[in-house]
């Protein structure tokens, strides 16, 4: 059994879907011991504290340049394998991503290469693929290295985009089509691979 840590940022839908993933056997070469957030007021504390999971928050803005050390110490404390990034609102460095190279794990909501990189998260990424008026989008699993969504594809799943769609509707749509089904699935994989 692989031990996996989940970096959060944010309500942490994608957590979710890893713990019901668990617990319905579709996670099963691995388990998620360690869920750590940069926003102590990240409602996926909450989750993991539901889930009986250690949960702990490393600050960017109270740590400053030792956060990625402190993130570091803490991943290597509870003898992680895998790193899932599930909506983790921080660029790591080069530094983070070399040393767990071929473990840390990204969604992406879009189909890579489209709308990914700088600046491309959150409701960006489907502002964009509307704006653009792209009839198909989706999620990406990838590995993570030090180029923003640059690392190598583990796992795609195409969404339709539908007339009347908003950025809220296509985001909702593309979580429980896409991301919610391809991140156990990917992670999965991983562990089993390890």
């Amino acid at each position: 059994m692989k031990n996996i840590a989940v970096l959060v940022s944010g309500g942490g839908t994608n957590l979710q879907a890893l713990i019901d993933a668990e617990n319905s056997g579709i996670i099963k070469s691995g388990k998620i011991n360690l869920v750590i957030s940069n926003n102590p007021d990240a409602y996926a504390l909450e989750r993991a504290k539901n889930a009986g999971i250690k949960a702990l928050v490393c600050n960017k803005k109270e740590l400053g340049a030792s956060f990625e050390d402190e993130l570091i110490k803490a991943l290597e404390e509870n003898k992680t394998d895998v790193i899932v990034l599930a909506g983790f609102m921080c660029i790591l460095s080069e530094k983070f991503t070399s040393h767990f190279a071929n473990r840390i794990i990204n969604v992406h909501p879009a189909l890579i290469p489209s709308f990914c990189g700088k600046g491309f998260y959150g409701l960006h990424v489907h502002e964009a693929a509307l704006e653009y008026g792209v009839k198909v989008t989706g999620a990406t699993v990838h590995f993570v290295n030090e180029i923003p969504d640059g690392g190598k594809i583990i796992m795609q799943k195409a969404v339709e985009i539908k007339a009347g769609d908003t950025p809220e509707i296509l985001q909702r749509r593309v979580m429980e089509e896409a991301e919610w089904k391809i991140l156990p699935l990917s992670l999965e994989k991983v562990c089993s691979e390890m």
